[in-house]
């Protein structure tokens, strides 16, 4: 048996063994409660008109801010007048890009949340529900006024009504994110160790290379270090403490490290092992590629030739401004950062403009309609779990009174 598929089989096993000691170790019952009120709450403001048209009047305020009045302010009124030169057919490709990019992402749920096993939870997500589940994601993200949080929300709702336990659907959704930041992380370090040696062409600002790439090394650096924390810590600290009181409470505090130890070992195993891992490593890897190539569209929309390593740290650079607290998913702080970030890069800002701005209608704004309706779509498709786990309920009930 290959080396990487028993380093696979055995972060399964490990998955099963948290999994039995989360029984011991559960959640209180509100949990999934919580759950169940955040998407709701969700449902309730898709459904509010006056709530969804207040915020979506917050948004277009910013916007305006943004893309109008702030030009004006610099001196940059040229930059907005650009927007009805772009060449349509840049428009075209750039959104064709984004289908693929939402396609990748797909791809990439399947490969981790969906797991390897041929069992109740990953015949449920499938390529259908998987769609739905990323696509509604994307709305609770965008939309849910949950500092970016809304999406995570929801995701872990629906593998938990998919049937997939608390631990394992954690797990995963850690490996799910430490694989997608991973290649985000990786390409700061790589293209901006590339640019600054002027081993790739363009412009290399201390700020826009060796920065981003140190900071990036360290995220990277840190991550290994989880991976090394034990898996059974729980059970260490337990024969440790003894008898004490309050090792429950100390057992819980753990719970938390060992479970993104194992999420971020999960990611690691699926690059060690492409067989297994190439939908999850490849969806990651085609994500954000299919992302930067809609970018380079909307710049060629606008005549703007800027060099691939600029265009792929440019774009990575000001999406670290996702990390500034925003309310509508970076509605304000990413464009600012892709602009800030471009400018930076030397690129004319009289092209960086009405390119972002581009960018963001295609990447942000146009996904949000199938979004909400993938959002519908995903509660009646978990409505349909809900049916099949009562009506298994209750056949196993049957079978217990005939015995």
């Amino acid at each position: 048996m290959p080396t990487g598929e028993r380093r696979l089989r055995a972060e399964r096993k490990r998955e099963l063994r948290a999994e039995e000691l989360d029984l011991e170790l559960d959640f209180e019952e509100g949990e999934d409660a919580g759950d169940d009120e955040s998407v709701g709450a969700l449902q309730a403001l898709l459904q509010d008109r006056r709530k969804l048209f207040g915020g979506l009047a917050v948004v277009v305020l910013l916007v305006f801010a943004i893309y109008v009045v702030f030009p004006k302010l610099v001196g940059l009124d040229d930059a907005v007048r650009k927007l009805d030169d772009a060449v349509w057919y840049w428009l075209v490709i750039a959104i064709g890009f984004n289908v693929l990019a939402f396609a990748a992402y797909v791809a990439l749920f399947r490969g981790i949340l969906g797991g390897t096993r041929d069992d109740l939870v990953h015949r449920r997500l499938d390529l259908t529900a998987s769609y739905q589940i990323t696509m509604a994601g994307l709305a609770a993200t965008r939309i849910f006024s949950a500092a970016g949080a809304g999406g995570l929300v929801l995701t872990y709702w629906a593998l938990r009504k998919a049937g997939m336990p608390r631990r394992r659907a954690a797990c995963r959704m850690v490996a799910f994110m430490v694989l997608t930041y991973g290649v985000y992380s990786m390409a700061l370090v790589l293209f901006g160790i590339l640019l600054r040696t002027h081993v790739l062409p363009g412009s290399a600002p201390f700020g826009g290379t060796v920065v981003p790439a140190i900071v990036s090394a360290i995220v990277i650096g840190v991550f290994l270090l989880i991976a090394l924390i034990p898996q059974d810590v729980e059970r260490r600290m337990q024969r440790f403490a003894g008898g004490y009181r309050r090792t429950r409470h100390l057992l819980r505090l753990a719970k938390g490290p060992a479970t993104v130890a194992t999420g971020v070992r999960t990611a690691i195993a699926y690059v060690r092992h492409p067989g297994r891992g190439a939908l999850a490593v490849g969806g990651a890897i085609g994500f954000w590629a299919a992302n930067i190539a809609v970018l380079w569209a909307s710049f060629e929309a606008f005549g703007g030739d800027v060099p691939l390593a600029v265009l792929v740290q440019g774009f990575f650079v000001g999406m670290a401004a996702n990390l500034i607290p925003s309310p509508f998913g970076g509605v304000g702080s990413v464009d600012a950062g892709m602009i800030g970030a471009f400018v930076l890069f030397g690129i004319d800002e009289s092209t960086v403009f009405p390119a972002v701005l581009t960018y963001r209608v295609v990447a942000f704004w146009l996904p949000i309609p199938p979004g909400i309706v993938a959002f519908f779509q995903l509660r009646k498709t978990v409505a349909g779990w809900e049916r099949e786990r009562k009506h298994g309920s209750a056949r196993r009930a049957i079978l217990q009174k005939v015995k």
